[in-house]
């Protein structure tokens, strides 16, 4: 974020009416300054431009929306796509410039381009006198560089328009499709005539919906949030999701341990996991993973605590089908509401907007926070060597505030070839492996904690098992074999020993 002494008060601010948008912003646009919002097409730069003039209607303020490069009719579509209405909303489209730019009103020892670009600025600020409006949104300035040809003419005719803008007390928009230096007109030290420059971008990956994300590459005088930020169009305009920063979240809440509701688990983990740590369960795919993290959420459940589980890899119905024939309570915590259950496409949205929904969740009062998976997690970034950064800010936020988080990562195969598609144990404070490992002629899986920052744990190697309608059991310690996490271990016991384990509960 840039550096504000003294910033400028919410009287001074004209706020954005973009959900999100102003949070980026700092407050708002300072205002009686002009702007640039340049992007790809379709990045919905109309979109944004239209919520700023409405937002200033609801606020009782004058607008004026100046289209060279749409009509009226194709506004009001937007519009209406949207469940808005442009009523009241002075326009003045490229129809009513034309007449004055007719070939036989140019009989004239001027150059023709610059006899148009100068009655259209002309025409231009005539109209934004006599509207005097409070907001402006001229769109776009690709014409007005088609109108010129040389930078300097081009930069001339904005600088006499932002100052007359400025004059008048508007606050204005100028829209722009995204510089390419081989443009006539497309000189970059134009950036520098508007007081703040807002970028938007449209990404195509290889599979799922289109990605969007903005940025500030400057705002003077304002501290604002750097960097990227995710958004979406949607029925009702622009959302924008500013981008995480644990830092602004710091609280100082106690580190209580949190039961499992399984006392075996418990003793495993030196007394249960703590509010405002990391666990991160890691094991191959059937090894239990899900279920465990459903277990946490239900003991905490009926505690009167709420929680949250993002489930990237099934569906909720089988979420709950699952839990249900194991005897778990989860499915009546869904219903009443205490557990919240999302199904989450890793193809249809964007870390920013994931980060959101996380807030939310930690707003209406989550204690426990589940991820299932990290790959599926993974998925949903635009590329993999921004997983951990992300994952860092995301793990310290939710810490701060005293939420239990739990991330579940499958390991890639089966068996003795197990690895983990990508390693982020070192953000985990908490590491528990489950294992599958062959014993007595049948596939077994071994549960172990790998390290705890937080205290004490139990270093032994016990049985983890799922039994219909009574859930998860831990067995004891597996003390005669040798080699479990290798997955093919050595019985050192005595037969009577080997029947032992295999009943253990």
């Amino acid at each position: 974020m840039t550096d504000n002494p003294d910033p400028p008060s919410a009287a001074d601010l004209c706020p954005s009416g973009i959900e999100g948008l102003d949070a980026v912003l700092g407050g708002g646009l300072p205002r009686n300054c002009m702007y640039l919002v340049q992007g790809d097409p379709g990045s919905g730069k109309t979109t944004l431009a239209l919520q700023f003039l409405l937002e200033g209607m609801r606020r009782g303020e004058r607008v004026f929306y100046i289209t060279l490069s749409e009509t009226k009719a194709e506004l009001h579509r937007v519009a209406r796509s949207h469940n808005w209405s442009l009523e009241g909303m002075a326009l003045l489209e490229l129809s009513a410039i034309d007449s004055l730019l007719r070939p036989e009103s140019q009989t004239t020892v001027f150059h023709a381009a610059e006899v148009e670009l100068n009655t259209v600025t002309q025409l231009l600020l005539a109209e934004t006198r006599k509207h005097r409006p409070t907001r402006v949104v001229f769109d776009s300035l690709s014409e007005f560089r088609l109108m010129a040809e040389t930078p300097l003419r081009y930069r001339r005719q904005l600088l006499s328009l932002k100052q007359e803008l400025s004059e008048q007390g508007a606050t204005a928009l100028v829209l722009d499709d995204k510089m390419d230096s081989s443009l006539i007109g497309a000189d970059p030290h134009v950036l520098s005539l508007t007081h703040g420059v807002l970028e938007m971008e449209q990404l195509s990956p290889e599979y799922g919906k289109s990605r969007r994300r903005l940025r500030l590459v400057k705002l003077r005088a304002v501290s604002f949030r750097e960097g990227y930020h995710d958004y979406i169009i949607e029925t009702g305009g622009l959302r924008v999701f500013p981008r995480l920063i644990a830092a602004e979240h710091r609280t100082n809440l106690p580190r209580e341990p949190v039961a499992s509701g399984i006392e075996e688990l418990d003793e495993l983990l030196g007394g249960g996991l703590e509010r405002g740590t990391t666990t991160l369960i890691v094991g191959q795919a059937g090894t239990g993973k899900s279920t465990l993290a459903l277990q946490y959420a239900s003991h905490l459940a009926s505690d009167g605590e709420r929680s949250a589980v993002f489930s990237f890899d099934e569906t909720v119905g089988l979420a709950l089908e699952r839990a249900s024939k194991l005897g778990l309570a989860f499915p009546d915590f869904v219903r009443r509401g205490t557990i919240s259950l999302q199904q989450v496409d890793p193809a249809e949205i964007s870390p920013g907007e994931f980060a959101d929904r996380i807030q939310k969740q930690v707003a209406a009062g989550c204690k426990l926070l589940v991820i299932d998976s990290l790959n599926g997690y993974l998925n949903a970034m635009p590329g993999e060597r921004y997983l951990c950064n992300q994952l860092h800010e995301l793990s310290t936020y939710l810490n701060q505030n005293g939420v239990l988080t739990l991330f579940i990562l499958a390991q890639h195969g089966l068996l003795l070839s197990a690895e983990s598609p990508v390693d982020i144990s070192y953000l985990a404070d908490t590491v528990v492996s489950l294992r599958f490992f062959e014993a007595c002629g049948s596939v077994r899986t071994a549960l172990s904690i790998l390290k705890k920052r937080s205290g004490r744990h139990e270093r032994t190697i016990r049985e983890f098992m799922l039994e219909s309608g009574r859930g998860i059991r831990i067995g004891k310690p597996l003390s005669e074999f040798q080699h479990v996490l290798s997955g093919a271990p050595v019985f050192r016991g005595g037969h009577e020993q080997m029947l032992r384990h295999s009943d253990a509960g």
